[in-house]
C-alpha cells in the first residue's frame, strides 16, 4: 500500500462527488482510503484524523467563501501540531480555493481548473514526472500520463518574439503536452542555405527561425508551467542537418519526415520522387541510429489529394515499414480523421482500424508504435463556432482508437493560424471531450459496417502491396523499401491521387468518389466503383503493353 488517505466534505457542504472520485483514483494507485462523507463538523473531522492516522487528508468545501473562511480557520486552529505534519489537500470552487490557500495548511488546492492527470500526478502515481517536470522524452511522458492521451498542437507565428511569448503563455496554461514548432517555409527549405531564402516568403506558414539561438530561446520559453515537450517539423531539404540541429537545441521529442513527399510531387522541393525517397530513408536511418522516435507523415498526404482509402492504408503501412527497415524502434503513427472531408465517421474508423492492423503487425521486440489521432485540417469550417463543434466531434470519434497522443488542430485554422489563446482554447475543448468520454463510452469499433469495410480495406491493401512487390521482385532484395520500386509505383499509377493529374512524375490517372462515406476508386466510363483487383489489373496490363512497345 502507498499509504492512507482520509477525505470528506467539511461543515455544511454536502457535495462529495469530487471527494469520491479522488478516493477512487487513489485506490487504483494502491492507497487505503477512508471516506468521511458529507457535512462533517470540524470537531468530528479532526477526531477522525487522529483516529485513522492518515498520510494525506483531503478537505472539500464548495459553498460560500465567507463561511469557508470561518470553517477553515476553525479547522486549522484546532489541529494539533503533530497533525499539521501530514499532507493536506483541498478541493472546492476557485473562490473557496483562494481562501484555502491563505491558510497555509494545504499542499495543493484543486479548483476544477486543472486538467486530467494532475490529481494522479499529485498522488504520486505513474504521473510523477508530470508533477516533478523532470521527464523530457516522449516515452516517459506517455508512461506518466497513463490512460490519458498527451495533447500536441502546432504553433508558430510570423513574428519570432510573438512566438516566443506565445510559447510561454501556452506552457504556463498547462493545457498542452507537446508544442510542435512550425517554422516558416524559408526555414524549412533554406535554413542551411540563407542566400536562397525568398524575402517575399518571410514568415510564410510559421515562425522565421534563422539561427540555433532562436531554437534554444524557444525551448527555454517552454521551461515553465507543465514543461511541455517540444518538437519541430523537418525541413523540406537538408533533412539530416535539420534532425541534428533539432536534437541539439530543443531535444526534439520526435522527428517527422515523409516517405515520398517534399519532392516534385508536392512542389516543396525540386527532388524527384526516387531521390526524395532515398534521402528521406537516409534521414530515417539517422533517427533510428540514435533511438529518437520518428513519425513518417505520409498517408494523409495521399488522402489530402483525394486518393482512395486503399492507397491511404497502404501508405500508412509503407511509412511504418520503411521506418522499421531504417532501424527506427519507437514509431509515432499518425491517424488523420475527416480526410478527405466527405469521409463519414463510420468509414473513418474502418480506415483507421485497417491502418492499425497493418502497422501493428510490424510490432516486435525491436519496433513498436504510438497511436496519434487528429482531426482533418480541411474539414474545419471558417465559422469558428461550427469548427469548435467539429473539433469536439472529431475528437470523440478519434478516442475510439485509444490514441496515446491527440494532435489537436486549432478550431481557428479554417480562418487563421492559431495564436496562443487559440491553442489554449482548442486544447480546453479537447480536455472537455476527454473528461466526458475517457471513463467509458460505447464501442463503435465492432459496428458491423466498420468491421466489414475494414476487412475489405485490409484485403485490398494486401493486393496493392503484392503488386508493388512484383515491380521489383527479380532485382530488389526488399521491394517495399526500394526507392526505385516505390517511384515506379507512383509513375505507373499503383500509387496515385486525382490531384496528381498532369504531373510529370506521377501517373495522375486515378479517379475517386465518395460512396456511402468511403473514398473509392472510380471507373468514369462505367460510372461505378473499381475494385482494387480491377484497378491493379488495368495498370499492369498497360505497363506490359508499354514495355513490349519499347
Amino acid at each position: 500500500m502507498k499509504g492512507k488517505i482520509l477525505a470528506g466534505a467539511l461543515g455544511n457542504c454536502v457535495h462529495v462527488a469530487g471527494v469520491v472520485s479522488i478516493l477512487r483514483q487513489a485506490e487504483e494507485l494502491g492507497y487505503e482510503t477512508v471516506f468521511l462523507g458529507a457535512a462533517v463538523p470540524v470537531d468530528e473531522f479532526i477526531e477522525a484524523v487522529q483516529e485513522h492516522d492518515p498520510d494525506i487528508v483531503g478537505v472539500s468545501y464548495r459553498l460560500s467563501p465567507e463561511v469557508a473562511e470561518r470553517l477553515l480557520a476553525d479547522f486549522t486552529d484546532k489541529l494539533k501540531p503533530a497533525d499539521r505534519q501530514r499532507r493536506f489537500a483541498f478541493g472546492g470552487t476557485p473562490p473557496v480555493c483562494r481562501i484555502a490557500e491563505q491558510t497555509g495548511l494545504f499542499e495543493r488546492c484543486f479548483d476544477g481548473l486543472e486538467h486530467m492527470g494532475e490529481t494522479i500526478a499529485w498522488l504520486g502515481g505513474k504521473s510523477e514526472c508530470l508533477e516533478q517536470r523532470y521527464c523530457d522524452s516522449l516515452s516517459e511522458r506517455i508512461a506518466a500520463a497513463g490512460s490519458i492521451p498527451l495533447l500536441r498542437h502546432h504553433f508558430g507565428l510570423p513574428d519570432f518574439e510573438q512566438t516566443r511569448a506565445g510559447i510561454e503563455e501556452i506552457a504556463t496554461a498547462r493545457v498542452l503536452d507537446v508544442i510542435s514548432l512550425a517554422p516558416d517555409q524559408n526555414a524549412q527549405e533554406s535554413f542551411f542555405r540563407p542566400s536562397s531564402m525568398d524575402p517575399m516568403l518571410e514568415g510564410a506558414g510559421g515562425v522565421p527561425v534563422r539561427s540555433r539561438e532562436h531554437l534554444e530561446a524557444l525551448k527555454q520559453a517552454s521551461r515553465r508551467g507543465n514543461f511541455p515537450l517540444m518538437r519541430i517539423y523537418s525541413g523540406t531539404r537538408d533533412l539530416v542537418q535539420w534532425a541534428e540541429l533539432s536534437a541539439l537545441t530543443i531535444n526534439n521529442a520526435w522527428g517527422a519526415i515523409p516517405l515520398c513527399w517534399y519532392s516534385t510531387l508536392d512542389g516543396r522541393s525540386d527532388r524527384l520522387p526516387e531521390t526524395a525517397i532515398r534521402e528521406n530513408q537516409e534521414a530515417m536511418r539517422w533517427y533510428g541510429s540514435r533511438s529518437i522516435p520518428l513519425e513518417v507523415n505520409e498517408s494523409h498526404h495521399w488522402s489530402l489529394r483525394d486518393a482512395h482509402d486503399t492507397i491511404a492504408v497502404v501508405m500508412a503501412y509503407l511509412a511504418a515499414y520503411n521506418a522499421k527497415a531504417a532501424g527506427v524502434s519507437e514509431y509515432v503513427a499518425q491517424y488523420m480523421f475527416n480526410t478527405p472531408p466527405m469521409t463519414s465517421a463510420t468509414m473513418d474508423l474502418a480506415k483507421m482500424l485497417a491502418k492499425i492492423e497493418l502497422i501493428e503487425s510490424l510490432h516486435d521486440e525491436s519496433f513498436h508504435s504510438w497511436r496519434q489521432a487528429r482531426a482533418g485540417l480541411l474539414h474545419l469550417s471558417p465559422r469558428e463556432n461550427v469548427a469548435k463543434g467539429q473539433l469536439a466531434a472529431s475528437t470523440a470519434i478519434a478516442l475510439q482508437i485509444k490514441p496515446h497522443i491527440i494532435h489537436v488542430v486549432g478550431f481557428c485554422e479554417g480562418d487563421h493560424a492559431a495564436t496562443a489563446p487559440d491553442v489554449i482554447e482548442s486544447c480546453d475543448i479537447v480536455h472537455g471531450v476527454m473528461r466526458n468520454l475517457l471513463n467509458g463510452q460505447p464501442d463503435m469499433l465492432n459496428n458491423t459496417e466498420v468491421q466489414a469495410r475494414k476487412t475489405v480495406l485490409v484485403s485490398e491493401a494486401n493486393q496493392l502491396l503484392e503488386a508493388i512487390r512484383c515491380l521489383g521482385e527479380e532485382e530488389e532484395r526488399d521491394p517495399l523499401a526500394s526507392p526505385r520500386v516505390l517511384a515506379e509505383a507512383i509513375r505507373i499509377g499503383l500509387l496515385d491521387a486525382p490531384h496528381l493529374r498532369g504531373h510529370s512524375d506521377a501517373a495522375g490517372i486515378l479517379d475517386t468518389r465518395a460512396v456511402n462515406g468511403a473514398i473509392v476508386a472510380w471507373d468514369k466510363a462505367a460510372k461505378r466503383p473499381l475494385t482494387e483487383k480491377e484497378r491493379i489489373a488495368k495498370i499492369m496490363a498497360n505497363r506490359k503493353t508499354a514495355v513490349w512497345a519499347i
